[in-house]
């Protein structure tokens, strides 16, 4: 018999491993879709169904992806396929993570925070029609999410998300 592919461990041997989290993980999404994991958000499904977690795991299964959750309960049920999250705060998040070896410390700016669609290269019309980007935007690098409509660029925000993470670099 072969391994069930939804395993973490089977995840794990996969370059980019897939997550979906609860609605008590709203920072490490984008935190983890700014690191460029596809990450899925509880905070997406409708409000108040009385069966999200039972959806959340069977989401889990159907896409392949790693349950992350703060609700021990929830964690319980879904056994190998999920993972407790023990702090509240989001860089001891990321921490358990990447000491898991689920991911690595990096910031690509791949992953529309928002929606997470891939993004692409923004084209200069994009860039001049948003009137929250910088004025002086030489030197930057610019994304476009086509889905959300969202201009982003690692300016100073990029930087210092690198800084919380560990600046990029393995430790």
């Amino acid at each position: 018999m072969s391994p069930d592919p939804a395993t973490p461990t089977q995840q794990i041997t996969d370059p980019e491993p897939r997550f979906i989290v609860d609605r008590m993980l709203g920072t490490l999404t984008r935190y983890l879709r700014f690191m460029g994991y596809d990450t899925t958000s509880a905070n997406g499904l409708a409000v108040g169904n009385t069966k999200e977690d039972t959806l959340l795991l069977e989401l889990g299964i159907q896409e392949h992806r790693i349950l992350l959750t703060r609700d021990a309960e929830l964690a319980r049920r879904g056994k190998e396929l999920a993972i407790l999250i023990k702090s509240e705060d989001v860089i001891e998040q990321v921490q358990q993570l990447i000491g898991l070896g689920l991911i690595k410390r990096r910031v690509t700016m791949s992953r529309c925070s928002l929606c997470n669609t891939r993004v692409r290269e923004a084209f200069e019309c994009e860039i001049t029609g948003a009137d929250y980007a910088p004025k002086d935007w030489r030197g930057l690098s610019f994304f476009w999410c086509e889905q959300c409509k969202k201009l982003y660029w690692n300016g100073s925000h990029g930087r210092m998300l690198e800084e919380r993470i560990g600046g990029g670099k393995e430790r």
